[in-house]
């Protein structure tokens, strides 16, 4: 450590496992309501069309106020910020547990979309600020890479297991446990370094451009999964997003104090990162969608065994992160860990293209869940730490929360892209072999057919979209390793492994 560095806190690790459990808590929050959600339809006598707002209120106000959430964290503390959201998640998700109609239920689900975005990037932030030194900056982000990155798989187990042996209300209520479990050891553990707060006003209209074009955004893949691409609804919502944006861009390059300094974005590396991250989430959640589908409907797993089935992918990520990437991160440079992680997962995902109604799970499925699991921890274990590295103090909070929009845009373009894919090639299928019919068993058999159809279709565009997050990383990329001098970041500070680097994300 330097001279004049300020020394490393003692309880860092300590506090490395409440912010981890946290994280936790919001990833597999993304999933474990899926599961969940045909029990609390039919209990809450929810309609068709209104069981999507139990996903999309989340989404919503979690997309669309990342931005927002991140510059408070700066603002605020990001201590107090964390253990805000957490509190909040959690009496959150009370109510929603205890919901006894649909209104009910899809505000709990608004409101723990408002306290995710305020906790995601407080979260990420206090993680980088607290790891300065670069050793220890990637076993810590090795950790949290993989929680990252398998939180998702675990809470399709965890919703599977709670769903079947308890109720749909106990993936709400399990989120209870993890807060108060994490609000308590921030309490008593975390210290967030001194001088690393923003003191300037906060960009109110920054805030509304961005919230309203994000939400715009979000909600406009929403309406294309449900009402098609061309719909009037669609269109005019994806128009709005970008007038939104636009106009959000131009404020923020002319306002003293913004809500998203541009040169947050758009240095290389980190624009680089954003942009494949994002790419590569939206290969990721298309999957899931599919493969517990094709497990519970095409194969007839329970909702535990579904879970159960994603465990080798989880496995490989929490792998490819701390014994892959953190071991590497010191040594290499990023885009060498980056691009051959995507390239991984991208082979994982050609594997799956090969998927058939019969199709053996330990012969095809489960070497591609492997594959997968370890190309994407290699990945974003350097990716989560480059987002933030050398970010300027003051701006840790919204680097940290571009981070998280990064996820949280490329799952709604993935869900709604890949299903919308998945969907026309099924009935193209089914059309196409409809003559062949003659029986009902053949008419069952076309359906689960023409069903695998579609799902092999979405992935091979998937499988792209991963190739494309690697070509990505390898030219964006340039920046040296992060245990070393590297290329000046481009905010006018230079990056070296021992000068402390505060930053925030999720």
């Amino acid at each position: 450590m330097p001279a004049g560095a300020p020394p490393l806190d003692p309880r860092r690790w300590k506090a490395l496992v409440f912010i981890a459990i946290a994280q936790l808590m919001v990833v597999l929050d993304a999933t474990i309501v899926n599961i969940a959600l045909p029990s609390a339809q039919h209990d809450l006598h929810i309609s068709d069309g209104n069981r999507q707002w139990v996903i999309t209120a989340y989404t919503l106000a979690f997309g669309g106020l990342l931005l927002f959430g991140g510059r408070i964290a700066d603002l605020a503390g990001r201590k107090r910020a964390f253990i805000i959201g957490l509190l909040g998640f959690a009496g959150a998700s009370a109510l929603g547990g205890a919901a006894v109609n649909t209104s009910m239920l899809l505000g709990a689900r608004a409101l723990q979309g408002v306290f995710g975005a305020l906790l995601a990037p407080a979260a990420l932030s206090l993680l980088s600020v607290m790891f300065t030194e670069a050793k220890e900056r990637a076993k810590a982000f090795g950790i949290y890479g993989a929680i990252a990155g398998g939180g998702a798989a675990i809470g399709l187990m965890l919703g599977g297991v709670l769903t079947e042996y308890l109720n749909w209300r106990w993936a709400l209520f399990v989120n209870i446990g993890f807060a108060v479990v994490a609000a308590a050891g921030a309490i008593a553990v975390i210290h967030e370094p001194a001088g690393t707060r923003n003191r300037n006003r906060l960009d109110i209209p920054g805030v509304l451009l961005a919230t309203l074009g994000l939400v715009s955004l979000v909600y406009g893949f929403t309406r294309a999964e449900s009402n098609g691409w061309g719909a009037g609804i669609t269109v005019g919502l994806f128009v709005a997003a970008a007038v939104l944006l636009f106009a959000f861009v131009i404020v923020e390059s002319r306002v003293a104090t913004p809500l998203l300094p541009l040169r947050v974005v758009t240095e290389r590396n980190r624009g680089g990162v954003f942009a494949s991250l994002g790419l590569a989430v939206i290969g990721m959640f298309g999957l899931f969608l599919f493969l517990t589908y094709y497990m519970q409907v095409v194969k007839g797993y329970t909702p535990v065994v579904s879970g159960v089935a994603f465990l080798p992918m989880v496995v490989g990520m929490i792998t490819g992160s701390t014994q892959i990437g953190a071991r590497l991160m010191t040594r290499v440079r990023p885009r060498l860990l980056m691009g051959p992680g995507f390239v991984v997962a991208a082979i994982g995902m050609l594997i799956l293209t090969q998927i058939k109604v019969d199709s053996s799970y330990p012969a095809l499925i489960l070497p591609a869940l492997v594959l997968l699991g370890l190309g994407m921890g290699t990945a974003f274990m350097p990716a989560m730490s480059l987002a933030t590295h050398g970010v300027q103090p003051r701006d840790a909070g919204v680097a940290s929360a571009m981070v998280n929009t990064s996820q949280q845009v490329g799952g709604s373009i993935g869900t709604a892209l890949l299903n919308t894919i998945a969907a026309s090639a099924t009935t193209s299928y089914a059309t196409a072999h409809l003559a062949q019919v003659r029986s009902p068993q053949a008419a069952k058999l076309l359906q689960l057919q023409a069903m695998v159809h579609g799902y092999a279709a979405a992935i091979w565009w998937a499988v792209g979209i991963l190739v494309a997050a690697a070509v990505i990383a390898f030219v964006a990329i340039n920046t040296g390793h992060q245990g070393g001098p590297s290329a000046s970041s481009g905010d006018g500070e230079e990056e070296v492994a021992d000068l402390p680097i505060p930053v925030v994300a999720h």
